[in-house]
Order: structure tokens, then sequence, then C-alpha cells
């Protein structure tokens, strides 16, 4: 086949997600343990399994011709590639990866500025020096290959690490003293790839349905009936999503309607609803939303 698209899938942290997301989407991809080619059920892409730090410059090479990988690791790696969309999604919340400076709680340090001339060490380097450089900051920075949060104070006097719920941060006896990025998943692709028609729809395709999925996270459908008289109070209710759908009904004194709430809503929403006149209220799930 002469059309087949390269994709990355990352490995690691956001592997699982990714699947996840993929096959609410409609793909069903598959790991083998031995192997960094996942299947996937659609025979016009071929998966290559990449580490989300690499991720970019593979598809700045055209090694691959999309993937999935941090926005961080995209301004990290200086790769020159197209952003084509924004997924929020990862393996704990759907909050954006942080990256903070972090320094030990009994540390004199209280903002960025203190550690001019100090030592900081972290694995996103040209991040952290463009932050410090933003800030008019001289430090000098060292890259680290792991155990990050174990540096300060003897081998480090500062970090810079990611965090989503800041747990690490506090489990290693660390105080945040500001946030330098924050970063969340991205779909990106090859520039050449871009100038491939069949490419572009593609990948329009792929990132449309993934989008929908992560639009209707905490969302739920609403039907129900009411009476034409009651249709003001009860509309009134309701935190549409843009405006409910209003249908008649055979009896000419009813009308239907279908909207979609969140989910976090319903509890107290629907005993609302039902005091305001609605009946047969039916709630179902929404697995897309696409605008």
């Amino acid at each position: 086949m002469s059309d087949v698209l390269k994709l990355g899938i990352p490995a690691g942290s956001l592997q699982e997600a990714t699947r996840e997301l993929f096959e609410r989407a409609g793909y069903r991809i598959t790991f083998s343990s031995r192997s960094y080619y996942p299947n996937i059920d659609d025979a016009e892409i071929d998966c290559l399994m990449v580490r989300a730090q690499e991720m970019a410059r593979y598809v700045e090479q055209g090694v691959l011709d999309a993937g999935i990988t941090g926005h961080d690791w995209v301004l990290e790696t200086g790769a020159d590639v197209r952003e084509l969309c924004e997924l929020r999604f990862s393996k704990v919340s759907r909050r954006p990866a942080r990256w903070v400076l972090c320094v030990p709680a009994d540390s004199p340090v209280r903002q960025a500025s203190d550690l001019d001339g100090k030592r900081i060490a972290t694995e996103v380097v040209r991040i952290t020096r463009t932050y410090l450089e933003r800030h008019g900051i001289e430090a000098r920075v060292e890259f680290s290959w792991g155990a990050t949060e174990a540096k300060p104070p003897r081998l480090a006097d500062a970090i810079v690490e990611v965090t989503e719920t800041g747990s690490s941060i506090r489990a290693n006896n660390l105080r945040i003293v500001d946030e330098v990025l924050a970063s969340t998943p991205r779909l990106i692709a090859n520039r050449a790839a871009m100038d491939d028609p069949w490419k572009v729809e593609k990948l329009d395709n792929i990132a449309l349905m993934l989008r929908s999925c992560l639009a209707a996270e905490g969302k739920v459908g609403l039907m129900l009936n009411a009476r034409r008289d009651d249709l003001d109070a009860i509309t009134g209710l309701l935190p549409a999503l843009q405006t409910p759908t209003i249908s008649r009904l055979s009896d000419e004194g009813w009308i239907a309607l279908n909207t979609i709430i969140d989910e976090s809503v319903v509890r107290t929403l629907v005993p609302q609803l039902k005091a305001a006149g609605a009946r047969g209220i039916v709630e179902y799930p929404i697995g897309k939303i696409i605008d």
C-alpha cells in the first residue's frame, strides 16, 4: 500500500493513556512486550513506539510522519515540527504537566533571582536556560540523568522537575519556588508530510476523533419530556452545551428536550427538573462530541 502514515506512539508513562484514548476514538492498538511496533486495526497506519523525549526529533527528521508527545519536549529538542492539536490527557489527570523550580523546604531561596550563581539540576536544560534568561538570572544548569528530586542540597541548589499533582515534590521535602512551564500532549507532524494531501486528511481525521473523545469527558446526555407550559422553567435549569434540542411530540401539549450537561451536576439537576414538571428523564453516556 502506497498510502501509509508513520505514527509515533509515546513509550513510557503516556503509553497506556494513549492506547485508551485511541480505543475510545475507534482505533484498537495492541502492544507486544517484545516489540516496539504496536499493531493498530487500520491498515493505513504504521505505529512505532518512541520515548516522548525523542518523538519530536524523529518527526522532524521524517522517520515518523507524526507522533504524540508533550509540548515541553518539542521545546526542549527545538524540533521544527507542526503542532496539529492539543490533547489534554495524561497518566494521572487532565491537568497540564508542570515543570517547576524547586528547592529544599528549608532553603533560604524564596524567589528565582536568589539562585543567581547557583547550580540547578534538570532533565530539561534548554527550557530551564530559556527561563533563566527571561528572568535575567545567571545560574549553572546541569543535565540530570534521573533521581533529580534527591539531588538537593548536596548535588544541586535547586532542580527543575515535572509534576502533575505535586505529591513527589512534597514527598522529597522540596518546595516549589516558581512554575517554569506548563505542558500538555500534542499531536505533531513532519512539515514535509503536511505537503501530502492524503496525510493531511488522515491526520485531520485522527485529530478530530481524538479531540471529540476528550471533549466528551465528564459529559452526559439528558433527554426528557415536558409540558409546553413548563418549558421556560425547565430550560432555565439546563446548563446546555449550546442550547437544548426541542422536538414536538404527538401530544401537542408536550415537547421533548435533548441536551448535554456536566455529569457532576446530574444528581442535583434531575430532582430540580422533575420538580419543575419534567417527565421521562433519561441520562445516557456520551462517547464523543464533535462541533
